[in-house]
């Protein structure tokens, strides 16, 4: 969060003696690079072991890797297969699909869309016909560097269920106005959508699409050729990695496809690690690549300053800020350390890390769900670079941190697989069926088949789950989907009826038409 310095000196007094002011305190020095071209070369050095080791403990398949430093790419390299099952391995040109790695790419395209820093504080008036938050005064007021920093007051990941649930970008942003709202600008929540509506609302305010924006101000300048927002450039690249998830027995299948369209400038872009190190090269050079100036430094520099508090304290000690589009965070020497991880749990997994001072950056790229193996390679890269080993096991740390943000997900703490001793049976099945509405997550449809078994229908083509039964007026399904949480409770009362994992934010009761 951004603080008013001038607020904070306001009642400070001006000491005068013999009519001359007192000699201002010197400020301390600015930090300096650590990290020399030695230190740099042992980290590149290591790094094909610490790939391959990262694979053989996770059984990933793929994974392609990049390091810039000194605008020079020092290591560029792929690994491993393009999808399990096929011959075709992995390398510098392979597509990624690069989940929220997807936010700093996006808001460097908004930074060379808007060339003064002051734009990104403008409110987004009515830039995108349709959109609106739950407060009127918050949605007149609401900016890019708002949404962009998710501290618009919308809840964690809102809109993402939607998204799950088969609705477009159109219906999402239309109906995120009745997600409730937590304090403007005083709390952090991230929020893909929102990050969304900022970008598509500076795309249509400069006449275009938010994909002809991204290409036009940062892909075809900066020469970066196989690298979009479309789903569709990924889905027909003939040198694709396909997205992979765990199975049982510890094997990996790409059982799943993630069209992120809806979220396209939160999460829905793809790219290659030879593009990726162009991207690098031009943000480590402030906005210059061979020569040449492609998004304005000042606006670039916004990007990176903290906005929003996102942790009071990481595993490493020390606050964790968001800017735009960026994790922002300063080590011991006061270096700005800029980054973001990206995940989709139906099969991939990214990360990107600067230290713009040391002018060194890296990017890792994976075809599997997250468990913690890009982050791992990038920390275990930045710590040889500055200790000459890794001082952790750094794979180890950020596959239990994923872990546990997977277990503290929406789970329900009942075990609907296995009813109660003693349940009470369901009524008719006529009791049930019907047709019931949301005016968030529409029509949800209720039928029986000839035997009297249930099935639930949501979404607008609409996705069906056949509910077990629980006990009583209580059934549960196995949820789908980026989001899925295993199986949730039905329950129906009155006439109603009450799906729990819709229900976070109080929005998940249909009402019987």
């Amino acid at each position: 969060m951004r603080t008013h310095r001038a607020a904070a000196f306001a009642g400070a007094a001006i000491l005068l003696t013999a009519g001359a002011a007192a000699a201002a305190p010197t400020p301390p020095p600015p930090p300096k690079p650590r990290i020399g071209d030695a230190a740099v070369a042992t980290a590149v050095t290591r790094l094909d072991a610490t790939v391959r080791d990262v694979m053989r403990r996770t059984g990933i398949p793929g994974v392609a890797v990049a390091v810039v430093h000194r605008d020079k790419v020092l290591y560029l390299k792929g690994f491993g297969l393009r999808r399990t099952g096929e011959s075709a391995t992995v390398d510098p040109d392979t597509v990624f699909q690069l989940a929220s790695v997807s936010k700093p790419l996006s808001s460097t395209v908004v930074a060379g869309a808007l060339p003064d820093p002051a734009a990104w504080d403008k409110p987004l008036g009515s830039a995108l016909p349709g959109f609106a938050l739950k407060d009127p005064w918050v949605t007149s007021h609401v900016t890019p560097a708002d949404l962009f920093s998710h501290r618009s007051g919308l809840p964690d990941h809102a809109g993402d269920l939607l998204e799950d649930l088969g609705y477009d970008q159109a219906y999402i942003l239309g109906h995120l106005r009745e997600e409730p709202l937590t304090a403007f600008r005083a709390s952090y929540a991230y929020t893909n959508f929102g990050l969304t509506a900022a970008a598509e609302a500076v795309a249509r305010d400069h006449g275009t699409t938010w994909q002809k924006l991204s290409a036009d101000t940062l892909f075809k300048p900066a020469g970066m050729t196989r690298t979009s927002t479309e789903f569709s450039a990924y889905a027909n690249a003939a040198d694709r990695a396909s997205t992979h998830v765990k199975n049982p027995d510890g094997t990996w299948s790409p059982r799943f496809v993630r069209d992120a369209d809806a979220q396209t400038p939160a999460g829905g872009a793809s790219s290659t690690a030879r593009d990726m190190a162009r991207w690098l090269r031009l943000q480590l050079g402030d906005g210059v690549l061979d020569g040449k100036r492609i998004i304005p430094a000042d606006s670039l520099g916004r990007t990176r300053l903290p906005e929003s508090v996102s942790q009071a304290q990481t595993f490493r000690g020390v606050p964790q800020f968001y800017g735009l589009g960026w994790n922002v965070s300063y080590d011991d020497a006061g270096r700005l350390r800029l980054g973001h991880s990206g995940g989709f749990e139906l099969g991939a997994n990214t990360n990107v890390t600067l230290l713009p001072l040391e002018q060194l950056g890296i990017v890792v790229l994976t075809n599997a769900a997250p468990v913690g193996q890009a982050d791992a390679i990038a920390l275990d890269f930045f710590d040889t670079a500055e200790h000459g080993k890794p001082t952790a096991d750094w794979l180890a740390l950020t596959g239990a941190l994923y872990a546990q943000q997977l277990n503290e997900g929406h789970r329900s703490t009942t075990d609907y697989a296995h009813p109660p001793a003693g349940a009470a049976p369901a009524k008719a099945a006529s009791t049930y069926t019907g047709t019931y509405d949301n005016p968030f997550y529409g029509p949800l449809t209720v039928t029986a088949d000839a035997k009297g078994a249930l099935t639930l229908s949501l979404g607008p083509k609409p996705l069906r789950f056949p509910l077990t039964h629980y006990d009583g007026d209580t059934f549960s399904f196995v949820t789908a989907g980026e989001n899925a949480v295993g199986r949730t409770g039905v329950t129906f009362s009155d006439g109603k009826v009450r799906v729990e994992y819709l229900d976070a934010e109080h929005l998940g009761t249909f009402t019987r038409k």
